[in-house]
């Protein structure tokens, strides 16, 4: 009886810790939601607004070094017709240093929401993101605690377990 009780206390602990800080994160696991989503589309222009932007850098630049003086990655150089250098999604004037872009851009809102997925240590607030991920694996360890394990409702959420790890290897090793 003493172990059932203890089995019963515990349960009820791990189910107020899970509920309150479920209830605290719900608007970090919105954000995370819904910037996970947006983030699967980045290849696209799904929700994206378009912006001309003109950016001065040195004048008769190599087009080796273009892309990193304009801060793009793989910028491919279509043609050159004197002194214009057009690529992708712009030109370069290589007399006067002028390059005017198109680039196509998250709403500020939720740019800020994807930058905030995307965060790294080096960031002012990371100590939140790794709040934030050791709070989703506590969800995770929590959720065993949370009824006693001789219960069907146990045994049933077991099955549930195998089903979600299996269908996370297959994902994981379908790459």
């Amino acid at each position: 009886m003493a172990n059932a009780a203890k089995q019963r206390q515990t349960s009820n602990t791990f189910r107020v810790l899970h509920r309150y800080l479920g209830f605290f994160l719900v608007g970090i696991m919105a954000v995370y939601a819904t910037s996970g989503i947006i983030m699967i589309f980045r290849d696209t222009d799904f929700l994206k607004e378009e912006e001309q932007i003109t950016k001065n850098i040195q004048p008769w630049a190599a087009d080796e070094q273009l892309g990193q003086l304009l801060g793009m990655r793989q910028l491919k150089i279509e043609k050159t017709e004197g002194d214009l250098v057009y690529f992708g999604n712009g030109t370069y004037n290589k007399s006067t240093g002028e390059a005017q872009l198109t680039i196509k851009e998250l709403p500020e809102f939720l740019r800020k929401m994807t930058e905030l997925h995307k965060a790294r240590s080096a960031q002012p607030l990371f100590f939140l993101n790794l709040f934030f991920g050791i709070s989703l694996l506590f969800f995770v360890i929590s959720a065993f605690w949370m009824f006693i394990p001789s219960t069907s409702v146990f045994k049933k959420g077991m099955y549930f377990t195998l089903a979600g790890i299996v269908l996370t290897l297959i994902l994981l090793f379908l790459k």
